[in-house]
């Protein structure tokens, strides 16, 4: 059995599990992170005298539709590297379909860095001056998100030797 193979399967079954679970837990615990979404496109915990508010959405269509789309590519991500995950699983002693099945995991993990880190960090954190909230600031755990993912795209992307069978 090549460990290289099992080790890049599992990291992708676990960041997998994680994209699910945060999913899940949006679905299931609504309003906890609604509150987030709505505090954070309404600006109203940014600093006072903030000239940027005039971008704050204060429409609790839109609020409920952002927060619909996060959840939704909270699944995508997981879906995609569940899928990826599988794959990579059933054909990890076929090196040609084992990095066939990367392709899948690539994917999860685009879908996942443009959530994390262009969702929150970007569109967020500096559109919305999330930075600027003490309380409802998500930057720290969304770059964690984004590092996470980074990290397992480029393990993922390591090619693995054929002569590498321990």
């Amino acid at each position: 059995m090549n460990i290289l193979r099992a080790s890049k399967s599992i990291v992708c079954f676990s960041l997998a599990t994680f994209a699910l679970l945060v999913c899940f837990n949006n679905v299931a615990d609504y309003g906890s992170n609604y509150a987030f979404v709505q505090h954070t496109l309404s600006m109203d915990t940014v600093f006072p005298e903030n000239a940027l508010k005039h971008r704050a959405i204060l429409d609790p269509f839109v609020w409920n539709l952002a927060y619909g789309l996060i959840i939704f590519a909270e699944f995508l991500t997981g879906a995609l590297l569940l899928i990826g995950a599988i794959g990579l699983i059933k054909n990890i002693h076929s090196p040609l379909a084992f990095n066939r099945s990367k392709n899948w995991v690539y994917l999860g993990c685009l879908v996942g860095f443009v959530l994390w880190f262009f969702g929150f960090i970007v569109v967020g954190g500096e559109w919305f001056c999330m930075w600027q909230s003490e309380k409802w600031n998500g930057i720290e755990a969304a770059f964690r998100f984004a590092v996470l993912i980074m990290l397992t795209l480029l393990f993922i992307a390591m090619p693995e030797s054929e002569s590498d069978n321990n």
